[in-house]
């Protein structure tokens, strides 16, 4: 595990103004590109959009530059020293490679969703003599426009719904809801991410299903490197294994978790800091927790502060990579017997509810969410004393999520598979009087 590839740091004046420059550029840039793909009126009857007066461009440029001048705002009072930017902290810039992987994940998914579109909506016409694709190009470009906004709605909801599961983190101090630090939750960002695609969609005057079935395999193929990103900062990690168990991972805390070079990055793993402060017993043979000492056992945290890494964990990170990659290469597959639009979609729903069901079982990270926690921060300690921490009918949010998936995407599919096949003069047929 690699939590930190290596961290820079800007003390010199030299290294600050640099930094200044990347950021106006960044945000001229960013600016830029809302200029240029502005688009005018969408003509219903021709189903073409007119070209963008300079008022349309001037204004998503100035939408598109403020976005991105908020965001540089924020990394540079978190990279810049004090003293050389208003409320700095002078974190530097640590390259994380949870964020390399994350952002690798984006990339690879849109690439993919772009060319996918191209192919979708590809209609070859004679122009000027040579048979050209007059519809595709521009497809892929509105799929590789609406990756900006599936982001930004994806990080406003992944960041909502941990909001929503940790309030009572929050309650005492709301604006920490804002701050750089804190986590993310897949599910809130899938959410936030879909209504801002549907809004794109509906906007473009293009067919969320079609496009849904185009984008969501993709999902599971940024998902694969995502979760190894987790992997190397031990985020979403697994229950404590048997000390038997040939598939268990220990996690570094920050006195052995080291950066690229061989040094230590002063950054420990976030399932070892977790374990730091687990008050619970452990019997290391079984990997049985319990809540009281008992012959055998040892104190969690103390096992964890005496070896400088956590206890053998199931590795649930790499079993969802896994489950993602085989999902996406089925997905691409099945996309040759798509029988309506948002076939492929429902597929998903339910493929991914069954998998992060299934992964979710093998979780020791009670902090994502759990049923008895929920009923622990609503006062209820009798109900939340019913269900136990460690009892598998405990199920965490996603896991509630997951169900709510399955039923969303069986419907789905039951609905349209239905209207399909009356369409195609399958149906029942009306009894003869």
């Amino acid at each position: 595990m690699l939590p930190l590839l290596f961290r820079l740091t800007f003390t010199s004046l030299g290294s600050q103004l640099l930094l200044y420059a990347i950021a106006v550029g960044v945000v001229g840039y960013i600016a830029f590109n809302g200029w240029r793909g502005a688009q005018g009126p969408l003509d219903a009857k021709k189903g073409t959009r007119e070209p963008a007066s300079t008022l349309d461009r001037f204004l998503r440029a100035a939408a598109f530059g403020g976005i991105g001048a908020a965001l540089a705002w924020y990394g540079l009072k978190y990279a810049l020293p004090a003293g050389a930017f208003p409320g700095a902290k002078g974190e530097g810039i640590p390259l994380h490679t949870y964020g390399v992987l994350l952002a690798g994940g984006f990339i690879a998914a849109v690439t993919v969703a772009g060319r996918l579109a191209q192919d979708e909506w590809r209609k070859v016409q004679l122009v000027d003599g040579r048979w050209v694709d007059v519809e595709g190009p521009k497809r892929r470009e509105q799929v590789m426009d609406m990756a900006f906004w599936a982001l930004v709605g994806g990080i406003g909801g992944s960041r909502l719904l941990f909001v929503l599961v940790n309030w009572k983190d929050y309650a005492k101090d709301w604006t920490q809801a804002f701050s750089l630090g804190g986590g993310l939750v897949f599910y809130g960002g899938l959410i936030g991410a879909a209504v801002a695609c549907w809004f794109f969609a509906r906007a473009n005057g293009m067919d969320f299903l079609r496009l849904a079935d185009v984008c969501i395999p993709t999902v599971s193929l940024g998902q694969c490197l995502g979760r190894l990103g987790c992997f190397s900062a031990g985020c979403c990690w697994g229950d404590v294994a048997p000390a038997s168990a040939s598939t268990a991972v220990h996690f570094p805390g920050a006195g052995l978790a080291q950066d690229l070079f061989g040094r230590l990055g002063g950054t420990s793993s976030l399932a070892y800091s977790s374990q730091a402060e687990d008050a619970r017993y452990v019997v290391e043979a079984t990997g049985e927790i319990l809540h009281q000492a008992v012959p055998g056992a040892v104190r969690i945290s103390d096992w964890a502060a005496q070896h400088g890494h956590t206890l053998g964990i199931y590795p649930t990170q790499l079993f969802e990579s896994v489950g993602q990659l085989v999902l996406f290469v089925g997905l691409m597959y099945a996309r040759r017997y798509r029988r309506f639009h948002g076939h492929i979609l429902s597929l998903w729903l339910m493929a991914y509810a069954v998998l992060r069901s299934t992964v979710e079982l093998f979780r020791g990270d009670v902090e994502r969410g759990t049923l008895h926690g929920l009923l622990q921060s609503l006062g209820s300690q009798g109900l939340a004393d019913v269900v136990p921490l460690e009892a598998w009918y405990n199920i965490s949010t996603s896991q509630f999520i997951s169900l709510c998936m399955f039923a969303f995407g069986a419907v789905l599919l039951y609905q349209k598979g239905r209207r399909q096949g009356e369409a195609a003069g399958l149906g029942p047929t009306p009894s003869a009087a």
